[in-house]
């Protein structure tokens, strides 16, 4: 069963800003980004700029780690021989099915 209740639903109105206003509340809104919320920076009332936080490069241990993974699981697998992949096509004559 869905919930009618409009506060169940999440739905997150973007913060909006103007420019003007923002030059006084950077810090702030610097904060709220960095905490997740969305701030769009408006000029003359249209969206110009969205804050949000820069995601950091994971160390080289990491990514060494991650590239190993990787390596791993995009390892080839063994499959038909190349010789016979097409013995499909043929019968057991030799000519074309």
């Amino acid at each position: 069963m869905y919930s009618t209740n409009v506060r169940d639903l999440k739905m997150e109105i973007p913060m909006q800003v103007s420019v003007t206003e923002a030059k006084g509340q950077l810090p702030d809104l610097v904060r709220r980004a960095e905490a997740g919320d969305e701030v769009i920076l408006t000029r003359n009332g249209h969206a110009t700029v969205r804050l949000v936080p820069v995601k950091t490069a994971p160390d080289k241990k990491t990514r060494r780690t991650l590239l190993e993974a990787l390596r791993v699981s995009a390892s080839p697998t063994a499959g038909p021989s190349a010789a016979r992949s097409q013995d499909f096509l043929y019968g057991d004559d030799g000519l074309p099915v």
